[in-house]
Formats: C-alpha cells, structure tokens, sequence
C-alpha cells in the first residue's frame, strides 16, 4: 500500500484559540450540508478540515479510470497495491493526487460520486483508506466529516454530530451543486442518484452510515450554513 499524507500550512486564523486540539465527527447521508458546514466549522475554529468523502471518490475515479467496474471488489481490491493517493493541505484547501495526477475537479462529478459510494461497500477499499484517515486526525485539532466519522474511524471524537435533511431539499442542494460545477442533467436524476446512494450506505454490512450513540442530531432542512455552525459552535464551546 502506498498512501502519502502530506500536511502544508494547515493553520490559519482561528475564532477561538486551540486551547484544545478537538477530533469533530460529522456523518450524514449526501446533500445535508456536510461539506459547506465542516469546512466554515473547521475555520471558525482554526481546525484542519478533513473530507474523508474526497478519499473514496479518489479511488473511484482511479478505478474509472483503469476501466474497472466499480462493483468489482475482486478487481478494485487488486488496482490498491499499486494505487499512491496523496493530500495536501494549504491554508484549510486539499488538493487530491492519484499517482501524482491532481483529480482534485474530477471528484465531484455524477460519475464518481455513483462509483464512490458502490467502491466505499468494499472491505478492502475501507480497511486500505481506515489509517490515512486516522493519520490526518492522529493529533487532533480536525473536524472531519463523512459517513462513519463517529462509529468508524474517530469512535473517540470529543464531539459528534449527525446532519439530516428531507430527501426533497437533499436532493434540489445537490442538483445545485452540479448545475454550478457545469453538469448537466435533470433533478430527477439526482433524486433518483440520491435514493440509490441512501441504500448502499445505509443497508451495506461494512460501517454502514447509522448515527453514533451520542452523536447530537441537526435538521438541517430550513437552517442556513451560518445557523448549522453556529450550533455546533455552542456545543463545542463547552469542551474548549
């Protein structure tokens, strides 16, 4: 395996000093804001922000690239030996290499995202990419988000929290999201992306996407950005 982390001017201005070097998990299912939260959290807090999402999509696109077939866990479990996947981080901002290509703009398109969540079902994908994820956070000061932050990989998070959404305003986000990063395709389609994503994370058998025990829940339905982070902000005042 061969998995390179390298970690570049991740400080920057922060709202509250890093007294404490908190691990923040933040799980939730695709369109509740997980990205745009963490990211204004983590700078509000002067934490590095860490999204484990970019990770899996990098082996989907590696895997899409070679001209595997993403359901293929024999064949994906095969490409990981000879798979390098580099992040740097600047100033908060990674930048994502597979073998030394940035792939950093292709991450989010319909494609990958279908492959993501069908490669994220592999055993061997997820024990591959468990340690890289643990190794950003190892020395705290994080906020990480993705779909077993809380259960998974930082089980001992200092702070928890699970983002949900109705499907409706999910999937009009995410439609939104892809019409601004110029692709095309009809609402229906990414509703009906969305649903099929909710399936697999929710029903896979490997750490499948289910609340931790004292992850504190957001209905992020009818609330700004702003409003989500700042409750956060309050529960982790607390602890800082």
């Amino acid at each position: 395996m061969t998995a390179i982390i390298r970690n570049h001017n991740v400080g920057h201005i922060a709202e509250h000093k890093q007294a404490s070097r908190l691990i923040v998990a933040i799980d939730g299912p695709a369109g509740v804001g997980k990205s745009t939260v963490a990211r204004l959290l983590a700078s509000r807090l002067g934490y590095l922000y860490l999204d484990t999402g970019a990770l899996y999509r990098a082996v989907a696109w590696a895997v899409t690239a070679s001209g595997r077939d993403p359901a293929d866990a024999e064949a994906v479990t095969a490409l990981l030996p000879a798979l390098s996947l580099q992040m740097q981080f600047h100033h908060g901002t990674a930048t994502v290499l597979v073998n030394g290509k940035d792939v950093t703009g292709d991450l989010r398109t319909p494609e990958v995202s279908s492959a993501a969540s069908v490669v994220s079902a592999i055993q061997a994908v997820r024990t591959w990419l468990l340690p890289i994820q643990q190794q950003i956070g190892q020395d705290g000061a994080v906020v990480a988000e993705g779909r077993d932050m809380g259960t998974n990989v930082f089980p001992a998070a200092d702070v928890k929290f699970f983002l949900e959404a109705d499907p409706t305003v999910r999937a009009q986000r995410r439609h939104r999201e892809l019409v601004a990063a110029g692709h095309s395709g009809a609402l229906e389609e990414t509703t009906a992306d969305l649903a099929g994503r909710d399936t697999r994370d929710r029903s896979r058998s490997i750490a499948p996407l289910v609340p931790a025990e004292n992850a504190r829940f957001i209905d992020t339905s009818i609330l700004s950005v702003a409003e989500v982070v700042d409750q956060m902000m309050g529960v982790i005042a607390a602890r800082l």
